[in-house]
């Protein structure tokens, strides 16, 4: 699958991400942990500023950003 977005400073984004088989591991404490770093990852080499987020046990609901360029 390709995708395709357009890259416009203040762009707001929304994302419904589900686990595979809706397995609930979102809600284990590790695993949080591991959103954190990822997110903080993701932050440093591409920044955009987390509006809202929600972590439910299978999925993330209406994660929301504002894409930051350089």
């Amino acid at each position: 699958m390709e995708y395709r977005r357009a890259k416009v400073a203040g762009g707001t984004y929304f994302f419904t991400v589900v686990t595979q088989k809706r397995q609930k591991i979102l809600c284990l404490p590790k695993n949080v942990s591991l959103l954190k770093d990822a997110f903080g990852y993701v932050m440093q080499k591409h920044p955009f500023i987390i509006d809202a987020i929600v972590i439910l046990p299978d999925h993330l609901q209406h994660f929301s950003y504002f894409l930051l360029l350089k």
